[in-house]
């Protein structure tokens, strides 16, 4: 299969998996909903692995994953908002819209602490936020960039971090390969803290919510819980940054 066909199929199972959720009400439903949300985390992950196994990556690839995983969660948000409407009328809208915009940022700082330790600390030029091989017209090119722009914003991302940790990796007399270790001991703990934030926890906790009848307090817990959550993370990650130089040098 194609990689793209992938990302698809696994777009195919979380929309299905909005359908099931929407019928909350039957416990079967639940079930059918977290199951089909399982088999999008599989395609998911598959997707991205075929296209480096098959050299097949490509901009328009990465566009189209982001894309799918987007797709999934508002169709499942929406099957969830529209089962709510009959009780909580449209605040059950506005739940919903408030907790997929607070869901998308959270998501971008999450992506972006994971492709800065793969660029900064596995040396992987793939994860830069301005690829080598994006195009700079056209629509996976500009979708590509817009997203990278939204993955700055949100993970608070230092350039004056980023430009001093370049000049270090370049003029250390091993490569930066002393450098590269340095960042990689003190940000690897950081970036699975920050997998709280990744959609395992979100697919867990809508499952749980739906299964207890009370699907709007996922809704609630992403627009309070998982930004409190991000808003520590981002200071700790702060507070890391400016400890980096001081215990490298040390």
């Amino acid at each position: 299969m194609h990689p793209n066909a992938v990302s698809l199929a696994g777009m195919g199972c979380g929309v299905l998996a909005g359908v099931a959720y929407h019928g909350y009400a039957n416990k079967w439903r639940v079930v059918a909903g977290f199951a089909l949300m399982l088999a999008w985390h599989v395609l998911d992950g598959a997707d991205g692995q075929l296209a480096r196994l098959t050299g097949r990556q490509s901009p328009m690839g990465k566009v189209l994953d982001g894309i799918c995983d987007y797709v999934t969660f508002t169709v499942v948000y929406a099957g969830l908002a529209s089962a709510l409407q009959s009780r909580l009328g449209a605040w059950a809208w506005v739940l919903a819209v408030a907790a997929g915009l607070c869901h998308a940022v959270q998501a971008a700082a999450y992506e972006a602490q994971r492709q800065e330790y793969n660029f900064w600390g596995l040396g992987r030029a793939s994860a830069s936020f301005a690829p080598p091989g994006v195009p700079r017209e056209g629509l996976p090119g500009g979708l590509l960039r817009a997203y990278a722009r939204l993955q700055v914003a949100a993970s608070g991302a230092s350039p004056e971090f980023h430009a001093r940790l370049a000049a270090a990796l370049a003029s250390g007399p091993d490569g930066g390969a002393a450098m590269r270790q340095r960042y990689r001991e003190m940000f690897a703990p950081s970036v699975r803290r920050w997998g709280v934030l990744s959609s395992n926890y979100r697919t867990l906790a809508i499952f749980l919510a739906a299964l207890a009848g009370v699907p709007q307090d996922y809704f609630w817990a992403d627009i309070i819980g998982f930004t409190a959550i991000l808003l520590l993370l981002l200071r700790a990650r702060r507070t890391r940054h400016a400890r980096f130089f001081a215990d490298a040098a040390a």
